[in-house]
């Protein structure tokens, strides 16, 4: 396995030891140049999905992803943690369910055609 394939089962890891609720992964590498990993998972409260972004920051630090960041800090509903390689969504359950991520990026995109 390389480096990031070891990072995703890292973080999946962390995601499900700290009760994330259906998480899943998506494989960004024929879709997008942003990243090469998608995971997305939900929270119970907003306290919840604030400690499981945090202890995905942390994981990403302490395994030399240093540039990571939490977007959404404000928010009580969802947040991104920026790992470079891997993206990481954690959303409450009704958020999750408006914005259909999964769906938008588990669909085939050409190369060619991602915009980003």
């Amino acid at each position: 396995m390389d480096k990031i394939s070891d990072l995703k089962e890292i973080i999946v890891n962390t995601l499900d030891l700290n009760k994330a609720q259906d998480i899943i992964t998506i494989d960004l590498k024929d879709k997008s140049s942003m990243a090469d990993y998608m995971i997305i998972a939900s929270g119970t409260s907003s306290r919840h999905i604030q400690s499981l972004s945090e202890q995905v920051l942390e994981k990403l630090k302490n395994n030399g992803v240093y540039e990571s960041k939490i977007e959404g800090k404000q928010s009580t509903e969802w947040k991104l943690v920026d790992g470079i390689d891997l993206i990481v969504h954690i959303f409450h359950p009704e958020k999750r369910k408006f914005y259909e991520l999964e769906k938008i990026w588990s669909e085939f995109i050409p190369k060619e055609k991602v915009m980003i």
